[in-house]
């Protein structure tokens, strides 16, 4: 890619955390964080991984070969394994509201292997202007970027799984609570409880 030339993607500061954070309990990502946006950036510009339509106008999702050490990190719950299972309130800012989460603990859970795929979330960077706006925060310095990186999940399939249920209840809270202002979608909804009965992060 170019010097000069403007990047398709750049990471924003919401999904910084994966990369410098060691209680985030998502995906982790051990990579130079200006690396990783150059990286996607290249991919992309391959023509071979093509934007794929995310659950809003304003929000798109990349599929790429995992270039990472990002290891899976969901579980299914087995009936060997669901005593392991602990929960608790979190926000994942400061400015959002705590919420009720379960994870299995990583120092009793089994390892896990390398990810074959990511799964690059991406926001539109008008849509992450307006909900940092609402939210008190100053975050227009991304190079002139038109999508912004907003969160990476490491898994084996190149398609979109299941947002937890909190997450799209999250994301239907207005700007001013950290949500995206998108009503539920009831049948996205219950896929996503199907799913996330059966399994749970690793933290």
């Amino acid at each position: 890619m170019s010097a000069s030339k403007v990047p398709t993607f750049n990471l924003d500061p919401f999904c910084v955390r994966q990369f410098d954070d060691p209680k985030y309990s998502g995906t982790r990502i051990q990579y130079d964080k200006a690396a990783f946006a150059a990286e996607v950036n290249e991919l992309y510009e391959t023509g071979n991984f093509p934007l794929v339509d995310g659950y809003a106008p304003f929000c798109k999702h990349l599929f790429v070969p995992n270039f990472t050490p990002a290891q899976l990190n969901v579980l299914p719950i087995t009936t060997q394994n669901q005593h392991l299972l602990r929960s608790g309130y979190e926000a994942r800012t400061e400015q959002e509201l705590p919420v009720l989460v379960r994870w299995f603990p990583v120092d009793t859970a089994p390892p896990t292997p390398v990810a074959k795929y990511l799964d690059i979330i991406l926001y539109s960077r008008e849509q992450i202007n307006k909900e940092a706006a609402a939210m008190g925060r100053d975050e227009h310095d991304d190079g002139g970027s038109p999508w912004g990186i907003i969160s990476v999940k490491a898994q084996d399939v190149d398609y979109e799984l299941p947002m937890q249920p909190i997450t799209m209840m999250r994301n239907a809270l207005g700007k001013e609570e950290g949500g995206s202002g998108v009503p539920l979608d009831r049948a996205a909804y219950d896929a996503s409880v199907s799913f996330w009965s059966k399994h749970a992060p690793l933290k």
